[in-house]
C-alpha cells in the first residue's frame, strides 16, 4: 500500500483508517499521516464500532455493506478495509 492510505487492486479498494469512536457525529476526517481518519457515533464496545463503521464506509463508497471487508485491525484503532467496486469517492481518493 502506498503512502497515500490506500491502493486499487483491480476494481478493490484497499484503504487504511484510523477510527475514532464515540465522536459527536460520524465524519470522514481526510487524509493523516499515512491513513483516513474517520470519526463515528459507536463506542468501541462488543464490536458495535466496527460495525457502525463498515455501514458509514459503505454509505460514503456508494455501495453495500456485504461489499466492505474488515481485513485488519479488529481490536484497534488502526485498520484495514476491503471495498469492492465503489461507486463514490471521497475526498482525497482518485479512482483507479
Amino acid at each position: 500500500m502506498d503512502a497515500g492510505g490506500y491502493c486499487w487492486q483491480g476494481n478493490e479498494l484497499l484503504l487504511r483508517v484510523r477510527a475514532q469512536p464515540r465522536a459527536s457525529r460520524d465524519e470522514w476526517m481526510g487524509l493523516w499521516d499515512d491513513r483516513f481518519r474517520v470519526r463515528i457515533v459507536a463506542p468501541p464496545v462488543d464490536g458495535r464500532a466496527n460495525a457502525h463503521l463498515r455501514a458509514f464506509l459503505a454509505e460514503l463508497f456508494g455501495v453495500a455493506k456485504n461489499q466492505v471487508t474488515l481485513l485488519a485491525g479488529e481490536t484497534g484503532r488502526d485498520k484495514r478495509w476491503r471495498i469492492v467496486a465503489p461507486k463514490q469517492l471521497p475526498p482525497g481518493i482518485a479512482g483507479p
